[in-house]
């Protein structure tokens, strides 16, 4: 009752069923990052660190560790679905939230449409005779069907997943430690640091791209009304996921980087394929280990990643849409199943539709992933923000620890990452943030100025949103 009043004095009904336990959230966010991410982008990464690979992850987990921070301070004041266009718009105002939400949007729903498309790109390399758009089809189609079902049967599913890729993970683990052992590749420090290489800028730039690996922990905020425990157990889950995935990411990487054939062709050329990992397990174990690295992937990349992918992307078109917003129709909730089914719907035929068409360019992957990476960036940016503005500045906290110091170095390492991303990914990131002040002004113009409940609790007046 008490989880049900807290939406209530925002001014919204408990629609969403709250079924997820702390374990349910942990896997949840684990299978979004994907334990086994670094494999496919590990080539970019080590490239563009200068061979250190696993610097760039650890970088990447101190960075987040203050944005997973703030995301808990936030999610304790707001506690419902709609991250960050929720903290930003309450938190600082309502329009600025609008735009918090337009930006994370080029996050949220391009990450379904990239994951679809490495799997099927994946997939269609492994098995030749199955064209890539029929792979994309039977992932897009597999993941609506399960996540229309609702949370509970999403929940199930990407607990299988999950364990079927910590099995492939420890597996490598296991094989590329006695390969080293045994006198295969070479022991060293340098993914760490290497001093002929090393500069902030160059880290600076390969974490923008290893960051990639670590989205999907800030998604655990979407399931807030979804969630048994309520806001402290969204908290204590983003922290834990982050850690263990963290964790995770920096063994496989520095592994890999010591088992690498050619890292000096590596480093000049770049891994235009994506095979470098899938080379590094080659040495290690051979054809066997490169196959199942490669299909695991594929798999996690396909299925699982893009299944919890999907129902981040869901709840945003949702929490927007109910607040006049986005469209209304994306508000409707089936009664059944208590899931968002049309953003649900919408959100599986735009990454079919999107996934098409970049598997049709060349710079396809590299370019979604430049512009997801910016996008998520950005709008840490003002999650980060929103934590001083709301709880310093308006509500007068007197912890400067927690609501200064924290999301202050956390906005400085991320504005450090921004400035040193892609220029290709700045310049789109930025136009599309230009189409979304267009977009907040015809919000205004057409008398639908950007206004939320929770900006004034004092007289709930409980929105009605359609059921199906």
């Amino acid at each position: 009752m008490q989880l049900q009043d807290e939406l209530t004095r925002y001014g919204y009904r408990q629609e969403l069923a709250r079924r997820l336990r702390f374990r349910d959230l942990v896997a949840y966010g684990l299978v979004y990052m994907v334990p086994i991410a670094p494999m496919a982008i590990f080539g970019s990464v080590y490239a563009g660190s200068g061979g250190m690979v696993a610097l760039a992850y650890a970088v990447g987990v101190v960075a987040l560790v203050f944005t997973a921070f703030s995301y808990a301070q936030m999610v304790k004041a707001f506690p419902m679905s709609g991250s960050v266009y929720n903290y930003a718009g309450r938190g600082i105002s309502a329009p600025v939230g609008f735009l918090a939400g337009w930006v994370i949007l080029l996050d949220y729903v391009l990450v379904p449409g990239l994951l679809y498309l490495v799997a099927s790109m994946a997939m269609h390399a492994t098995v030749p005779a199955v064209p890539v758009w029929l792979w994309l089809l039977g992932f897009v189609a597999v993941n609506t069907v399960v996540n229309s079902v609702g949370i509970r049967m999403t929940a199930m599913v990407t607990r299988v997943m999950l364990v079927g890729e910590l099995i492939v993970l420890a597996v490598f683990l296991a094989v590329a430690g006695w390969a080293l052992a045994s006198g295969r590749g070479r022991f060293s420090w340098d993914a760490f640091y290497n001093a002929d290489t090393f500069t902030w800028s160059l880290v600076a730039g390969a974490v923008s791209i290893a960051v990639l690996s670590f989205l999907g922990f800030d998604g655990i905020s979407m399931l807030a009304e979804e969630t048994k425990g309520g806001s402290r157990q969204i908290g204590r889950a983003m922290a834990a996921v982050l850690i263990l995935a963290g964790v995770l990411f920096i063994a496989q990487t520095w592994l890999a980087a010591m088992l690498v054939p050619e890292p000096a062709s590596l480093l000049s050329d770049g891994d235009p394929n994506g095979t470098a990992f899938y080379d590094a397990a080659q040495v290690a174990g051979g054809g066997w280990l490169a196959a199942l690295c490669a299909v695991a992937t594929a798999i996690a990349w396909g299925l699982p990643n893009s299944m919890v992918a999907q129902v981040a992307t869901s709840r945003l078109l949702y929490a927007m849409a109910r607040d006049r917003q986005l469209p209304a129709f994306l508000a409707k909730v089936s009664i059944r199943r208590n899931v968002p089914i049309n953003a649900t719907l919408l959100t599986g035929v735009v990454s079919l539709v999107l996934g098409l068409y970049m598997a049709t360019r060349a710079d396809g992957i590299t370019l979604l992933s430049s512009l997801i990476n910016f996008g998520a960036m950005v709008a840490f940016l003002v999650l980060h923000v929103s934590v001083v503005v709301h709880h310093l500045i308006r509500q007068g906290s007197g912890n400067w620890w927690a609501h200064l110091v924290m999301p202050g170095i956390g906005f400085a390492i991320l504005a450090y990452m921004v400035v040193n991303a892609n220029i290709a990914a700045q310049r789109l990131g930025l136009a599309w943030l230009a189409l979304g002040m267009v977009v907040l002004a015809g919000l205004y113009l057409s008398g639908r100025r950007p206004a939320l409940s929770g900006l004034a609790p004092a007289q709930p007046q409980a929105r009605h949103v359609e059921r199906v």
